[in-house]
């Protein structure tokens, strides 16, 4: 144990609280002034959310774009997040993001392991809006070997879904992981988990704590940070627990809280997000912890009512770090043969399209009725999908799971996962209209270079839509989760809290998910949330150094 009872007071010069991407950015960019460092994670494994995530980082303009065909520049990029940012953000902030995240990614190439690789064929989220890219801002880590760590490997945080295989993002993408599940290279993986090496947010996570590693700086697990120290105006370090052994750090330079969101407490959800989160996708020890911290000191909040939102599917029985096991769902609803309805029977929403914005209909309200009427959902498919695509742990070929709704005629299946079966039958019939055509005049799956990267490149004439037609039929109830919350304490261009007034808290830097979100309610493309935290963790860091 770090913490002992004989010696329950620490000081050091910056403590940084999370050990995801934010704040191994944080504690690498600060250590680069030759300050102690002192990391604390509340749960036993390092990497929080970063480390079960895709790993990838969006930044605009990069210099790996031109080894991949793509231009960019600083005004296409402010340009397109200014959109999606909609007015909620401010705008020093997103052109701090811009133009420091280019800083901190020469950093990290230069000072970790991890070398980035722009992702060609992985369009922004809205490619077809102004100063949005077919591809090339969205950077892969690679695949990282966990024998590095020592015996920290056992340490690493693992995605429950794919911390077993080891396909870069490029790979997984020429691969077809989602429209040739069977073609993959099966002997490859296995050899590659056999030789420690891991992909998506565990590499990257892996790379960071290496760095972390060989300056001599070993994240303290299982220590909670609970309370903020103010004297005079100024945080001056924190209390934490360790077990039942109340710690007290204190910090010179400053406390950076990159804590991650506060999707897992119900309380906070239903306060700020109404409680639409049922199913978040990240570890369960994102529970707001940094929010409540800088709330009690007094931080201006922003950006509360939003997060990365994602749809969610539920396997009965899984569980992670012992909670309930929520998958988001990023291919099923986009491939061809499947669509999503409501309780009505009627589709609501592009299924293909991004899943923080394709969420956003599943929250309408119908004041007449005065409920939601997109809530519960459902995926419907057919014999045709699944035979060729996978269904969740599903491979084609093999035996769909008896828990998942299934029957011989669409009235049937609808009576079954209660569902109009009338709505149901019309909604089927005129979607196939539009699969045979290839065109969807409703709510236009398939026209967006987004869409096509989850669809079926084989299939014709549109790589999303395919009848619904064979029997037996299949319905997957899809529920609102997320990656993360994105609203917390607002920060400055030196990632500085900001009080209520409107000045810097002195000492509190805020960075990741903890912080209210730099793209408001908009989601760029992948990576966006490690991009921006990875950009703000560099920042505090520096500036808390200073």
């Amino acid at each position: 144990m770090w913490f002992k009872k004989t010696k329950p007071e620490i000081a050091t010069d910056v403590v940084i609280v999370g050990s995801g991407a934010a704040g191994m950015a944080a504690a690498l960019a600060a250590h680069q002034s030759r300050i102690k460092v002192v990391m604390l994670e509340k749960s036993p494994l390092v990497g929080g959310t970063t480390a079960v995530s895709g790993g990838v980082l969006w930044i605009p303009n990069n210099p790996h774009m031109k080894d991949v065909g793509v231009s960019d520049s600083r005004e296409e990029a402010l340009a397109y997040v200014r959109r999606l940012a909609d007015g909620r953000s401010d705008d020093k902030l997103i052109e701090t993001f811009l133009d420091t995240s280019l800083t901190m990614l020469k950093f990290i190439e230069d000072e970790t392991p991890v070398k980035f690789a722009a992702l060609s064929g992985y369009p922004d989220y809205h490619p077809e809006f102004p100063g949005g890219k077919p591809g090339g801002r969205s950077l892969d880590p690679g695949l990282f070997n966990t024998h590095e760590l020592g015996e920290w490997k056992k340490k690493l945080r693992r995605s429950p879904i794919f911390g077993m295989t080891a396909m870069s993002v490029t790979e997984a993408t020429e691969w077809g992981v989602f429209s040739k599940p069977n073609s993959l290279p099966f002997s490859l993986l296995g050899k590659r988990f056999s030789e420690g090496l891991v992909c998506y947010g565990g590499a990257l996570a892996g790379g960071l704590l290496k760095a972390l590693l060989d300056r001599k700086i070993e994240p303290q697990l299982g220590v909670a940070a609970q309370e903020l120290i103010v004297d005079d105006g100024r945080v001056v370090g924190l209390k934490a627990m360790q077990g039942d052994i109340e710690i007290t750090v204190s910090a010179k330079r400053g406390v950076i809280l990159a804590s991650g969101g506060f999707e897992w407490n119900q309380k906070l959800t239903a306060q700020f997000l109404g409680g639409q989160v049922t199913h978040p996708n990240s570890p369960p020890t994102n529970q707001g912890d940094g929010l409540k911290m800088a709330m009690a000191v007094g931080a201006d909040l922003a950006n509360m009512s939003e997060a990365w939102w994602c749809p969610s599917v539920v396997i009965p029985g899984e569980e992670y770090d012992g909670r309930p096991l929520y998958r988001g769902d990023f291919a099923t609803r986009s491939m061809p043969h499947s669509i999503l309805v409501n309780r009505k029977g009627r589709r609501f929403v592009n299924e293909a399209h991004n899943y923080n914005d394709m969420m956003k209909p599943f929250f309408h309200f119908d004041e007449v009725a005065y409920e939601r009427p997109n809530l519960p959902a459902f995926l419907i498919l057919d014999s045709n999908y699944v035979a060729k695509y996978a269904l969740l742990t599903s491979l084609p070929g093999m035996k769909i799971p008896d828990w998942i709704p299934r029957a011989d005629s669409l009235d049937a299946l609808a009576t079954q996962i209660g569902v109009d079966a009338a709505g149901l039958a019309a909604t089927v019939a005129r979607f196939n209209q539009f699969a045979e055509r290839g065109i969807d005049e409703d709510f236009r799956r398939g026209e967006s270079q987004y869409d096509h990267l989850y669809g079926d490149p084989e299939h014709k004439p549109n790589a999303n839509l395919g009848t619904i037609a064979k029997a037996p039929f299949y319905g997957l109830q899809i529920h609102p989760g997320a990656i993360g919350t994105k609203g917390g304490p607002r920060t400055d261009e030196h990632a500085r809290v900001l009080h209520v007034s409107g000045a810097p808290i002195p000492g509190l830097y805020a960075a990741g998910n903890v912080m209210a979100g730099v793209t408001g309610p908009g989601y760029p493309g992948a990576g966006s949330t490690i991009g921006a935290a990875m950009t703000f963790g560099y920042i505090a860091g520096m500036h808390a150094a200073q």
